[in-house]
């Protein structure tokens, strides 16, 4: 029990006639607190005015009725240009010509983009920046690799897969890939669930239920014959592209990295159809991919490449 030896007591006084609140002063209180209300009113709204403003007319360009924030043209042109004339870095990186046509499709998009890309390279923070506000998600081999980038770039969304595949394999999985055309290795699937060995399946499951407005192929490294190549990439953007219903837009922009190799060339060919061709810009290839109205194609091309 506590000790109420030392405790003090506190004598409240009535209040005297001289310290009450006559009406005046209640007059008086009223008025003041009704002018400071009005006042701190006023100003809140003078700020909000001043923020929407300012999100309309440029800094912070909302998109119309989307609530989703777009990149002012200038930072994208700057961007752009620091990328490309970036001369410190060891890593091989694309031109301007080639960033210029990606960074063209991310801003024909009626909204922010959903962006796949395979390969973290020299220009995945330059994606993730362009596609600002939007989905952008990167998908590599180097386990490693992903998780220090998530580490250093906080808000970035990465995974690493496992391709079991090799650049020497390159005829023989196309040659299986055709026979099996019209099942296992069919244009339009849910590749989760595919059985063919040139799909990609060990993906995160939601990868599989986004609607990609634009895919870019830039890995895995495909530079000697014991390399994953990217066989498995083409392949999985082409069924992904095919695949994507229920959007107003059914088209897709696939771009495919050193298209000067042989894997790039033939397979790009095979599961991108030259018929989808619509610009090469030095060593990228630009592919818009529709999926078929009718839900079902039999083939990915009108005619096939041979090796």
């Amino acid at each position: 029990m506590k000790s109420t030896a030392n405790a003090k007591f506190i004598l409240l006084h009535a209040p005297t006639a001289g310290n009450a609140l006559t009406p005046r002063r209640w007059l008086f209180s009223l008025i003041t607190f009704f002018t400071l209300a009005f006042t701190l009113t006023l100003i809140n709204s003078t700020f909000s005015s001043s923020s929407t403003a300012a999100r309309r007319n440029g800094d912070g360009i909302s998109g119309a009725g989307t609530g989703t924030s777009i990149l002012p043209h200038s930072v994208s042109t700057a961007l752009l240009h620091y990328a490309a004339a970036d001369t410190n870095s060891t890593k091989p990186h694309m031109s301007t010509a080639e960033l210029s046509s990606i960074a063209t499709a991310i801003s024909s998009c009626s909204s922010a983009c959903n962006f796949l890309i395979f390969g973290l390279t020299h220009e995945s923070l330059l994606w993730h920046a362009l596609n600002h506000g939007g989905t952008t998600v990167f998908l590599d081999e180097n386990e490693y690799q992903v998780s220090k980038f998530e580490q250093s770039n906080p808000g970035t969304e990465a995974y690493d897969i496992q391709f079991t595949t090799k650049v020497t394999q390159m005829k023989e999985l196309l040659i299986l890939a055709k026979l099996q055309s019209d099942k296992e290795c069919k244009p339009i699937q849910n590749l989760l669930f595919s059985e063919c060995k040139l799909g990609i399946n060990d993906m995160p499951n939601h990868i599989y239920q986004v609607p990609w407005d634009v895919i870019l192929v830039d890995g895995p490294r495909g530079y000697s014959p014991s390399s994953p190549g990217r066989m498995s990439a083409i392949f999985t953007a082409g069924v992904l592209a095919r695949s994507k219903f229920g959007e107003a837009n059914s088209k897709t922009h696939v771009f495919i990295h050193e298209m000067g190799r042989e894997v790039e060339r033939i397979y790009s060919d095979e599961f991108l159809c030259p018929e989808n061709l619509v610009e090469s810009v030095d060593s990228l290839g630009h592919f818009v991919v529709e999926n078929p109205i009718q839900g079902n194609a039999p083939r990915f091309c009108k005619s096939s490449s041979s090796l």
